[in-house]
């Protein structure tokens, strides 16, 4: 998503084989977000809550819902917040998910580290009428003392020829390092603090950035994890432009063109 921080490789190994089964889920990344030109349109969105029946707005540097918004907007309706819960929508872009969950009466903070991201969501949760408390800051920081019932997340995910991360513009929303975990190992390793026991952690990323690595650091730190929900989406203009390049790693086989999103489920127990 759109915001963005450091991130490490993942470890040897863990990365699926590419193919149906590595990419266990796709439907989103840079090919998703690039496709996000400006403009109002978002392709096929779900309903974004019990109250909300319309896309969010975003601006030309705010990621417009994709399919991976999308598969995680499905995850969480089919285990909707309780009233009254205690909500953290991480790397918020347009506040798509945090409208959801507000929309089902949840008490929803907001992060994201781009200042329009956050002016986008705090526009969409005033249009919505439902109230979210969008806060800028990187990852955990602005909510460290907090502890919540579920932290949502939608991280910059693709793999990138930079081990530098992108400081403005929209590559923000996506370019995550050679692994594509420079901010998935960030969340692995700061979202176990703030859950509360029986809390939950719902992640979407992509399969060439590891599936394997992000159950394996969720489970060290004590979560029970399971991947919940996966989808293929054909490659978009980012990943296409990249092929040769995540080809020649090993990353995708000769030709291959579509990509596999996971949506992971990790609780602590009680």
């Amino acid at each position: 998503m759109t915001d963005t921080s450091s991130r490490t490789a993942r470890p040897p190994g863990g990365r699926p084989a590419h193919g149906p089964e590595a990419r266990a889920s796709s439907a989103h990344g840079p090919e998703a977000r690039a496709s996000s030109a400006p403009g109002p349109e978002v392709h096929s969105p779900p309903a974004y809550g019990p109250e909300v029946h319309s896309p969010p707005a975003y601006g030309p540097e705010v990621y417009a819902p994709q399919a991976d918004t999308h598969l995680l907007a499905e995850a969480l309706h089919a285990s909707p917040p309780p009233p009254g819960s205690d909500v953290l929508d991480l790397c918020t872009g347009s506040g798509a998910l945090a409208l959801i969950a507000a929309a089902y009466g949840a008490r929803v903070t907001a992060v994201d580290l781009s200042d329009q991201a956050v002016a986008a969501a705090r526009h969409n949760s005033a249009r919505a009428r439902l109230p979210v408390r969008v806060m800028r800051g990187d990852l955990f920081e602005p909510v460290a003392r907090c502890r919540f019932d579920l932290i949502l997340c939608n991280p910059p995910y693709v793999p990138a020829r930079s081990a530098k991360l992108p400081s403005g513009g929209r590559s923000v929303a996506w370019d995550a390092g050679p692994e594509g975990r420079a901010v998935l190992d960030r969340v692995c390793e700061g979202a176990p603090r703030l859950l509360k026991p029986g809390g939950a952690l719902l992640l979407v990323h992509s399969a060439l950035s590891g599936t394997v690595p992000t159950l394996t650091q969720l489970r060290r730190r004590g979560l029970v994890t399971e991947v919940v929900r996966r989808r293929e989406v054909p490659f978009g203009p980012v990943l296409r432009s990249r092929a040769a390049w995540l080809e020649s790693r090993g990353l995708i086989g000769p030709g291959e063109t579509m990509e596999g999103l996971v949506i992971i489920r990790a609780e602590r127990p009680r």
